[in-house]
């Protein structure tokens, strides 16, 4: 069989004939005349089939010399999509109960597949991950402002009390009526430290370390991690805890190499997609806050990642410090502007 019948013979031509946009994300075609690879969807004149290649990824189309075209962009996977995916994530929030992930796929108008590979591009989380994340923010509402853990199980979108605290201690990380007292009966140890940019605390839940606090007063970040869980059993001066201060000061003296620890992060969901993007910066680099807000897929939200950023309690583990102002400029940081050049100045040395 001739190059010209087995193109035309394979299914995947014929969504690139109907330039099927469902079909986008799952192959690649290269059109050796041109050089360039393409989406199935790409609006270009149709090449002819005895020059048509295709290819599973991005990555295995340019390995194989050729370079993306301009016209579709296939190796972009965010700006083409943001508004469906946004307009999905709208969807999630509305709906009491978390939509089938065919139904999503729908709503955005594209496959399964496709679908699920651009949402966690675009958000840092998979789609269930984020309906989670706001079940969790949605929970944690409830409880703060309902009379009852009962009240507060259909205020928050359940419909039985079973599946409620069957999650409920998932995302809240303690039972319904601990929350509500404020971290009543829950255990949380810390141990305060010394490093290079001054006092440091550590905390840990028993999902892992939920603050790294920076500071000039060691007392001022213990009555801080206290007010967060006023009720809480906040245990401190464990000396097994000690080995856990050593790594996490390791990790604000050379950002770089990262930290091999659980972490318990809690936040909305958009906080969490905030979250998301910031640790997929790599050490030595920074981006702006526009950027983060596009990488998430919401381009006009850049004041509210600014505030994801400023409510982040994991100094470094999260590395808040590398958003930086469109010019390039430091701006605010929650332990301080000269702590933040610090860290970035270690990081370009690295």
């Amino acid at each position: 069989m001739n190059n010209t019948a087995r193109i035309e013979n394979d299914p995947r031509w014929a969504a690139v004939v109907a330039r099927d946009a469902n079909a986008d994300g799952t192959f690649f075609y290269s059109v050796k005349t041109t050089g360039v690879y393409c989406k199935p969807s790409c609006a270009a004149r149709l090449a002819r089939p005895e020059n048509v290649q295709f290819h599973a990824t991005c990555q295995a189309a340019e390995a194989a010399g050729f370079r993306p075209c301009k016209r579709c962009r296939p190796n972009e996977t965010g700006a083409p999509h943001a508004e469906a995916i946004a307009r999905v994530c709208r969807l999630i929030a509305e709906s009491e109960a978390t939509p089938p992930l065919a139904e999503l796929a729908r709503e955005a108008g594209m496959s399964v597949f496709h679908f699920h590979r651009v949402f966690k591009s675009l958000t840092g989380l998979t789609p269930k991950a984020y309906a989670a994340a706001h079940r969790t923010r949605r929970v944690q509402s409830a409880l703060e402002r309902s009379p009852s853990v009962t009240a507060a199980i259909y205020d928050a979108g359940y419909n039985s009390n079973g599946r409620f605290y069957a999650e409920s201690n998932g995302v809240l990380g303690m039972k319904p009526s601990e929350y509500r007292a404020g971290g009543s009966n829950a255990s949380i140890r810390f141990a305060v430290g010394e490093c290079s940019l001054g006092s440091i605390l550590v905390a840990s839940s028993e999902r892992g370390i939920c603050a790294i606090l920076l500071g000039d007063d060691p007392d001022a970040l213990a009555r801080e991690l206290q007010d967060r869980f006023p009720q809480a059993s906040v245990i401190g001066g464990d000396p097994a805890f000690e080995a856990l201060i050593a790594k996490v000061v390791g990790l604000v003296e050379a950002p770089q190499l990262g930290l091999d620890l659980p972490l318990d992060v809690r936040g909305t969901a958009f906080q969490q997609r905030v979250w998301q993007a910031l640790q997929r910066i790599p050490a030595g680099a920074t981006a702006s806050y526009t950027d983060i807000a596009r990488a998430i897929g919401e381009p006009a939200a850049a004041r509210a990642v600014a505030r994801a950023c400023a409510s982040n309690l994991l100094a470094v583990a999260i590395p808040c410090h590398r958003v930086v102002r469109t010019g390039g400029e430091l701006s605010g940081y929650r332990w301080g502007v000269e702590r933040k050049r610090a860290l970035l100045d270690r990081e370009a040395r690295a």
